[in-house]
């Protein structure tokens, strides 16, 4: 007697397809932006029938929120009592993600750009998620200047922007054609250089 696979339940056939969907749209939108890319032709590149992604994801707004969330998560390191080392970790962390997830890192960018270029649909949406990214930046550089980890006169919403600035184009080049060499010395330098700007002087 053999045993029989188990068999799948409708809800993770569901997040299954979901999956492959998101996969396929960022693969796609990676590649050229997500102007040119169609439901059609992401339900196609994903396996399925036309259909599928408006029926998981109602409209093509949908579908490019969640690519954006899927493509900007990242595990934020936790604070140990140190406002700056937090900080530096915050910017290593979010680099390796980029050089880790290129696929993801590269749709994510391409559709940041677009936003920059006012796209209707993707300017609000980076506009929020900049906004909380921003906003929890500069909390990390309040909790320095707390704990005295941080120059005291250290802007915090001004900071956050620079380094935004910083992870944003410093990600640009990580997953650049040609690719860069040495990546480990970019993210190096990157969080050198917010140690040199941040960090309390005697």
């Amino acid at each position: 007697m053999t045993d029989r696979p188990a068999r799948r339940t409708q809800e993770q056939r569901r997040a299954e397809t979901i999956r492959r969907v998101l996969d396929a749209a960022t693969e796609l939108i990676a590649r050229s932006g997500s102007r040119a890319v169609t439901l059609a032709e992401v339900g196609e590149a994903a396996g399925y029938s036309r259909g599928i992604v408006y029926h998981h994801f109602g409209s093509r707004e949908r579908l490019l929120e969640s690519v954006v969330d899927e493509a900007q998560r990242f595990e934020v390191p936790e604070y140990q009592g140190d406002g700056l080392d937090h900080l530096v970790l915050i910017i290593e962390a979010y680099l390796r993600n980029v050089v880790r997830r290129t696929p993801s890192a590269r749709a994510f960018l391409q559709l940041w750009g677009e936003a920059i270029a006012a796209d209707p649909v993707l300017a609000p949406l980076f506009a929020r998620r900049d906004a909380d990214f921003r906003q929890l930046l500069a909390n990390v550089v309040r909790q320095g200047v707390a704990d005295g980890s941080i120059r005291s006169d250290a802007d915090p919403a001004a900071a956050a922007v620079l380094i935004v600035a910083l992870v944003r184009g410093t990600g640009l080049q990580l997953i650049a054609q040609p690719p860069v060499r040495n990546v480990t010395a970019i993210i190096r330098e990157a969080t050198r250089s917010v140690r040199a700007a941040f960090a309390v002087t005697s």
